[in-house]
Order: C-alpha cells, then structure tokens, then sequence
C-alpha cells in the first residue's frame, strides 16, 4: 500500500509522514524530494527547472522507484509530496494504480493563515525556501479543492499522532497506542524536521 500525503507546503506532510512511520510496523518513509536535489546537482543548467517537478525525469525517476519498491517491499510507503499539477499526479500515481498498487491519496488542509505562520517556523530565517513556499501557496490551495480523489484531514489545531491515526483508520490500518511522553514526541518531531532541511 502507498500512502500519499499531499498538502501545501508547510501543511504537515513530513511531520505526519514521520509519525506514521514511527508508529505503524514495517512502515517506510520515500521522500520524492530527494530525486529532485540528485537531479539539480548531477545535470547540466540547461536541463533543469526552477521547479524539479517540471522535469519529466524528475516524474519517471520517482515512479519507477516507487514501482520497484512496491514489488520487492511488503510494507505500507509512506510518500510526504506536495503535488498539485493534475498531469504530474497522473504520470506517478495514476500509472502505481494502473500497475495494481494500491494508493490512498490524502491532503492535509490548514487555512492560508495557519500555513504561513508554519512555515515561518519552519524555515528558520531561510527566505528563500519560504518565498517559494508562500508563491506556491494560493496555487496549492486552489488546486487542492479541485481534487475530488482524495481524503481531505483538516489538521488546523491537530496534534500530528491524531492525524497519522486518523490516515490509519481511513487506510484499514490499524496503529499501536503512542506510549512516548510529551518531551519524547516533540524530540522525534525536532530530529524528523532537522532531516528535512534542505541546503539547496
């Protein structure tokens, strides 16, 4: 099964990915992202985009991984991506499901407000990844409510377990209870974020 959590940037997709993969067994985390930083650093400038997803490369490389795993891994994939192009969504998950894996789709939903003041937190000072995050942002929005397809999680005052349980029941899964402290949660949370950080 691939669980695909799509949402604006700063919507809360890796942290609830993290959360998943924490606490559901055999869980694996597949970050799309990475194969477009591969791309930007091992192909020429002529061949790149401002946005890594405007590669056509960028699409295939992400859905032949997903495809290998899928074939070789028994456990649920966890996929964190924000994706918004409705050809782009077609290319990768459509041909997954065309193969016959199963592929729950979900966006996270937090009004405009609630994203902007998360990605202010997150970014930390970084204005370059929030200025493209914030260009994005009423673009992701617009497109999100015509995207009929999917589980829609309103995440606006949500505790981040709350809605990795929510995505496990909507999936048929089934998580253990979270027995981390308070402190434990928000260090997992920490090291999840810092994972993420991107340079460049």
């Amino acid at each position: 099964m691939i669980i695909w959590i799509n949402g604006a940037f700063g919507a809360g997709k890796t942290t609830v990915a993290g959360e998943l993969c924490r606490r559901l067994p055999g869980a694996f985390c597949y970050d799309p992202e990475n194969a477009g930083y591969f791309l930007r650093r091992n192909t020429p400038p002529c061949c790149r985009t401002p946005d890594f997803q405007d590669m056509p490369l960028w699409r295939q490389i992400n859905r032949q991984i997903l495809s290998a795993i899928c074939r070789q891994y028994s456990g649920p994939l966890v996929v964190p991506m924000t994706v918004i192009n409705p050809q782009y969504w077609e290319e990768i998950a459509g041909e997954l499901v065309r193969e016959g894996f199963e592929t729950e789709h979900f966006i996270l939903e937090a009004d405009r407000q609630t994203v902007i003041r998360r990605l202010k937190k997150r970014n930390l000072g970084m204005l370059w990844r929030e200025q493209f995050a914030l260009e994005a942002l009423d673009r992701c929005l617009a497109a999100f409510a015509q995207m009929p397809e999917a589980y829609k999680i309103q995440t606006v005052e949500k505790d981040p377990s709350r809605i990795a349980e929510e995505i496990a029941a909507c999936c048929g899964l089934e998580l253990p209870p979270d027995r981390r402290g308070k402190w434990s949660q928000k260090l997992d949370r920490l090291k999840t974020a810092i994972s993420h950080i991107r340079i460049g």
